[in-house]
């Protein structure tokens, strides 16, 4: 459990201290005034991920020059800052010379928001982020693999352009790494999406009271031999100057009732996919490592009706912490309310 967060220079934030105490943490506040950007330095702390900014500097204070994020984790302290183009992770003061030392001793994380919605709307390389988000937290060296067949990858379609004709012998060399980082990648992809089928199928259920069958299936653009998919595919990765197969083109598809979801499902089903696939995710993640992830849960409830909002209260795991924004309280009942610690966010601090 994450017990207190401290930010500087954070975003809007020049400085916010908070504890955060028991299973449900309300941040209530008008929209643009920092409910989201709390939740986003817990992800950073907890997985050195942004789920909103593409490079860290996005994420300092305007006029600073970097930001310090910390926060007290099941007994430890754990610190991430940005300095300049320096980046620091320390565990109780002790510096972290890798990522994989300090996430080894950090916290499981899920994001559910409402901008959720793309991984049913949106296109392929959302869905893939969703899958790359759990597989980094459940199987080792996924994201070392990952970052490994990124720079292989960027640097095989420099080769590509560079020329106007391909260098195979050179090209080679990192289809070579394309392989055997995108083998590691596509199993844990495909491990990952048969864990979460039951468990999604399930929530969809719950979550919509009705009859609405849930399908979820990976699809490896690679096909099972990686290596054969790129031979294959040289003729026209030479015409296209591009790599055309691979993790990179990999997709989920998701179907209700047997069709295609973000074709033929209603706004309410597509929301309810998508909070299944992240609810899903928790329970693959507390399988996996028999801990308990942490929930950020960020301005979800006013955008669903009153049955899935009280059908999605319910699911949620008693035994997570859950961290909640929203702009009002009308969708939580009395008893909600009262168990719950609560914060106003004014856009420069809590009251």
């Amino acid at each position: 459990m994450l017990d207190r967060l401290r930010l500087r220079n954070f975003r809007c934030f020049g400085l916010l201290e908070c504890s955060l105490e028991g299973e449900v943490t309300l941040f209530a506040g008008n929209n643009a005034h920092g409910k989201t950007t709390i939740l986003e330095s817990i992800c950073m702390l907890l997985r050195l991920q942004s789920p909103r900014a593409s490079t860290l500097s996005e994420a300092v204070r305007l006029g600073e020059g970097g930001f310090v994020i910390e926060g007290d984790f099941s007994g430890r302290h754990l610190m991430y800052s940005l300095s300049g183009q320096r980046r620091q992770m320390k565990v109780d003061g002790d510096a972290c010379k890798t990522r994989s030392e300090y996430l080894a001793q950090t916290g499981l994380v899920v994001w559910m928001g409402n901008d959720d919605l793309a991984l049913v709307r949106g296109g392929g390389d959302i869905r893939r982020r969703y899958m790359d988000f759990a597989a980094s937290q459940i199987y080792p060296g996924y994201r070392d693999s990952l970052r490994a067949y990124n720079r292989a990858l960027r640097a095989r379609n420099f080769l590509l352009k560079r020329d106007n004709k391909p260098r195979w012998e050179q090209i080679g060399a990192y289809t070579k790494l394309l392989v055997e980082h995108g083998t590691v990648i596509c199993e844990s992809r495909a491990n990952l999406v048969a864990a979460l089928c039951p468990s999604a199928c399930h929530a969809q259920s719950e979550i919509s009271g009705r009859d609405e069958p849930l399908g979820l299936d990976y699809v490896s653009s690679g096909g099972e031999d990686l290596a054969a998919a790129y031979e294959q595919s040289a003729d026209q990765d030479g015409r296209r100057r591009q790599t055309n197969v691979g993790p990179h083109r990999d997709d989920l598809t998701l179907e209700i009732k047997g069709l295609p979801a973000g074709q033929f499902a209603s706004e309410g089903q597509q929301r309810t996919i998508a909070l299944s696939l992240k609810l899903a995710q928790a329970e693959v993640l507390r399988v996996a490592k028999d801990a308990d992830p942490i929930l950020l849960i960020d301005d979800v409830f006013g955008e669903l009706d009153q049955a899935r909002r009280n059908a999605l209260l319910s699911y949620l795991p008693e035994s997570s912490q859950k961290l909640i924004t929203t702009t009002h309280l009308d969708w939580a009942d009395g008893d909600y309310l009262n168990s719950a610690q609560r914060y106003e966010v004014d856009g420069s601090g809590l009251c």
